[in-house]
């Protein structure tokens, strides 16, 4: 038992790198959606069509099998229009707020989690979690304190709070039978199909969808690096993390994107105490969070 230690401390480490990275780069996505131009309903499709090629290249050229049976394939695109309405609710905020807004009410994810994973896996509500939930908020409410100009644009924040963890939790469940960049596809494909459905529906294609040369740059590099890339890496890592550690560090997501918000679009000197204030609470509940999970299992084990 003990030479088998080792390894899975490893794996571990390993994913928690790889979540990091990622959660890094998912920082990133808001400050392209601030540069392009266009609406948030387009830039999705635009960035999901992008993701969905460059997946399709990649078993093309690695000629990786990539089929998976009827009922396995519906529940994914049924899945991918959850991830979808995330990144259009997402956009949406970034566009009726600010980047650090949004970055913010995304830090909910966390909480929210902490309530549905329980429900929809039918296990025990842990206390430690919804304890980690409410200090992960109270950073939040310290980082940025909400305008009422920004009422819209909080609210799709937190929807598109509520979406990416019911897909995190879903996709944990997933990646134990599939592999990450087979779960990715379809849900792109979902995406995709459900909001090519609603742009047909809301005559969204009559309306402007020519881009502007910086766009097309920035939408290729959301598409690529920030969605198929980094979806796919923050799939894999479920198979060691529990989607609630998996939104536990998400949170550092809004810390690395409101910086970078400071650094492309304003003086680093206007983030307030509160936002340092928040910042260390934030981080300090993610790293917390496992030493608590291991003394309390400890005590358990003794008990």
């Amino acid at each position: 038992m003990s030479e088998n230690y080792p390894k899975v401390s490893k794996t571990l480490n390993k994913n928690l790198v790889i979540l990091h990275f990622t959660v890094f780069i998912w920082g990133f996505t808001g400050i392209l959606g601030q540069l392009i131009t266009i609406s948030a309903v387009q830039l999705v499709w635009y960035r999901v069509l992008i993701a969905f090629v460059s997946l399709f290249l990649y078993f093309k050229f690695s000629k990786t099998d990539f089929k998976v049976d009827r009922k396995t394939m519906v529940k994914m695109v049924f899945t991918g229009g959850i991830v979808g309405a995330h990144w259009v609710l997402f956009f949406a905020s970034i566009k009726l707020s600010t980047v650090p807004v949004t970055l913010v009410c995304l830090s909910s994810i966390t909480l929210f989690t902490a309530i549905f994973e329980p429900l929809i896996k039918k296990t025990s509500i842990s206390k430690l979690e919804i304890l980690a939930g409410l200090l992960i908020i109270t950073g939040i409410v310290l980082i940025f304190k909400f305008e009422t100009q920004y009422t819209k644009g909080i609210i799709a924040g937190l929807a598109s709070a509520v979406c990416a963890s019911l897909f995190a939790i879903i996709n944990s469940t997933f990646v134990q039978k599939k592999e990450a960049p087979v779960i990715a596809f379809y849900e792109l494909t979902g995406a995709f199909f459900w909001i090519s459905i609603y742009l047909l529906l809301t005559n969204g294609y009559n309306q402007k969808l020519l881009l502007k040369p910086t766009d097309i740059g920035y939408l290729v590099l959301l598409g690529t690096v920030c969605t198929s890339l980094a979806y796919v890496a923050g799939v894999s890592v479920m198979r060691e993390l529990s989607a609630f550690r998996v939104a536990l560090i998400t949170n550092l997501e809004p810390v690395y994107g409101i910086i970078m918000s400071f650094i492309f679009f304003g003086d680093m000197n206007k983030m307030s105490l509160g936002f340092w204030a928040g910042s260390v609470l934030i981080l300090s509940t993610i790293f917390l969070y496992p030493v608590a999970q291991t003394q309390i299992s400890r005590r358990k084990n003794r008990a």
